[in-house]
């Protein structure tokens, strides 16, 4: 899903387990502090013939090796277990040269605007994740991370109106990225979910090894802002992507500005072209919010939320005049590791609320808003109604984020919690295979009277839905449609990873149905055993209606292991694909798909 995420550790910790008689025999920090202080009076006598800092280089990479030989006598890589069902799973090599489409079913429509449709995903480095064995216990990643890999459709048209398209994959190569690459083996550790000890122990060998306890992934979203394109995970900087040849130009700190993560779905303010961003961190601050130019060349505010926990917040929201932040009771905790608990865990009896903050106020502006325990990953719009600020996203009564560890009693029925109950009423969710359920749901919030009003927008016996989107123009404002891929609670993965998509749905906000409550929605459901990721809005040139348009996908049928494009008309969602484009190669699940306008003419 997006995302889904993990957040960077920032500021110092300790680690004392009374349970655990196992420690290291030395601390290789102030190894290198007490070795250089012994050598002192022989440096001062070589410092004409040798410079200091190459001789200080050599000490800490001699305490490097150290620790590197340490880690591979101790820690044992293992592959994280695959369900053999979950065929598109696997990782892909990047296809070196671009290739042009020859196979299209149907017609580009001449109204489709020239430009790239580009999703991020995971794409493990060396062919899967991989989880650790070692003294200290087991580790392992979650099912969200693996290294970023960017797929990229390009549209072009000649003066003719003759459609070329081209098709290019290539990872994000972060700083760590390149360093895993170039020692040609995995070398971090993974340090989220697993046995409290052998986690936190992963955590600092990787901090004295590489500068940083986690690697900068990069897999989940993609965005632009003044022009240039970004590849984000929200435990790091932004990636700067060439947008023709998808090559990493480097991080995006906003000229130095902003030095901590980023959210993988900052916001656009309608009307001023600012871009809102907020950065989670296991430490305090734990969160602050930030606000950056339309130019992207200057942070032109920056505020500590003062909050009291580190909140797994995926997305945030914006109107014309407010900032929106979700704080749901899914949190990084470094104390409840330290006390043999999980690093992040949800608390379903947890306090929820959402903060609403004017854009360039202080923590002492916000006006909070307690709400029912959730757990809500994404959003449709936010937008202004009256005294009211009103929020879609899509909610459920659990996170999917860790999951279970690998190998767990709870790994094998893990899947069965995003089926609904039939017939049974989902605010009556008590059963563990409802709790997963994410659906459209909204809450209206008066920043005058401070009152709260929820309410589920669709029925109990609609599919599961999740990825929500809409005509990117609309955001902030008040709109009349959203967008999801659809969940096919059938064929989720036996390991717990991302749901399978069969399908895709149109809401219609202002038109109910004859379930009392609910909204209209129609379903554009795939062939059998067929299913998407990284669903983009792709808007009509000149279009002069919010749904002019269509949604643009990636799918993936298993039965033949042939990759596609879907693009579908939303003005008539319940028909066939307007076009359908077969791919040269397999495109794995992924994440978050965005369409970027722009003229490709003599440039593919």
């Amino acid at each position: 899903m997006a995302c889904y995420y993990y957040v960077p550790f920032q500021g110092h910790c300790s680690f004392r387990n009374p349970t655990l008689s196992f420690s290291l025999n030395f601390n290789f920090i102030n190894t290198t502090h007490h070795l250089a202080s012994s050598f002192k009076p022989f440096l001062r006598e070589l410092e004409y013939v040798f410079r200091v800092d190459v001789l200080k280089a050599a000490v800490k990479n001699t305490s490097v090796k150290l620790v590197d030989a340490f880690v591979d006598s101790a820690f044992q890589f293992v592959d994280y277990p695959l369900d053999p069902s979950q065929t598109n799973a696997a990782s892909v090599d990047e296809i070196k040269e671009a290739a042009f489409i020859t196979n299209i079913h149907g017609d580009i429509p001449s109204e489709f605007p020239q430009g790239v449709y580009i999703r991020n995903g995971p794409n493990p480095l060396f062919g899967g994740l991989k989880s650790t064995k070692s003294v200290f216990g087991d580790s392992s990643p979650i099912w969200v991370e693996g290294e970023g890999m960017l797929h990229a459709l390009y549209f072009s048209k000649d003066i003719n109106g003759n459609w070329t398209v081209v098709y290019n994959n290539r990872h994000v190569e972060t700083d760590t990225f390149k360093l895993e690459k170039l020692r040609n083996k995995p070398s971090f550790l993974p340090a989220i979910q697993g046995d409290p000890f052998a986690v936190f122990t992963s955590f600092l060998l990787n901090l004295v090894r590489f500068g940083k306890p986690l690697k900068n992934i990069s897999n989940t979203n993609v965005f632009e802002h003044s022009g240039k394109l970004y590849s984000i995970a929200e435990n790091n900087l932004p990636q700067e992507i060439d947008i023709l040849t998808l090559e990493t130009l480097g991080d995006w700190d906003v000229n130095g500005a902003w030095n901590r993560s980023f959210t993988a779905h900052p916001k656009r303010v309608p009307g001023t072209g600012e871009l809102v961003t907020m950065g989670i961190a296991a430490t305090k601050p734990f969160v602050e919010v930030g606000v950056i130019s339309a130019d992207g060349k200057e942070l032109v505010h920056k505020l500590d939320l003062k909050l009291d926990r580190c909140p797994l917040c995926h997305e945030l929201g914006v109107t014309k005049r407010y900032i929106v932040f979700m704080d749901c009771p899914l949190t990084v905790d470094v104390n409840r590791l330290i006390r043999g608990g999980k690093l992040i865990k949800y608390e379903s009896e947890g306090n929820a609320r959402i903060g609403i903050m004017p854009r360039y106020g202080d923590a002492g502006s916000i006006h909070w808003f307690k709400v029912k325990p959730n757990c809500t990953f994404h959003i449709f719009n936010c937008f202004e109604d009256g005294d009211e600020v009103v929020v879609w996203g899509c909610r459920a009564l659990a996170s999917a984020i860790p999951g279970p560890d690998p190998g767990s009693k709870e790994f094998a029925w893990f899947p069965t919690k995003f089926k609904p109950a039939p017939g049974k009423p989902f605010e009556d969710a008590i059963s563990e295979d409802q709790l997963l359920f994410h659906r459209p749901y909204e809450w209206r919030l008066n920043v005058r009277t401070g009152d709260v009003k929820e309410r589920n927008l669709i029925g109990a016996n609609n599919f599961p839905m999740e990825f929500p989107m809409i005509n990117g123009a609309f955001t902030g404002l008040k709109n009349k449609y959203g967008y999801t891929q659809v969940c096919h609670c059938d064929s989720i993965s036996a390991t717990g990873s991302m749901g399978r998509f069969g399908g895709l749905a149109k809401l219609f906000f202002e038109e109910q149905n004859t379930e009392e409550g609910s909204i209209e929605v129609e379903y554009h459901m795939f062939e059998r055993n067929t299913y998407c990721s990284g669903a983009a809005f792709v808007c009509k040139e000149g279009g002069a209606e919010e749904d002019d348009g269509w949604i643009i996908t990636f799918v993936h049928h298993e039965d033949t292991n042939i990759c596609q494009a879907y693009i579908i008309d939303t003005k008539n969602f319940l028909n066939e694909p307007v076009a359908k484009i077969t791919l040269p190669c397999r495109v794995p699940d992924g994440f978050h798909g965005a369409f970027m306008p722009i003229q490709l003419l003599n440039k593919i």
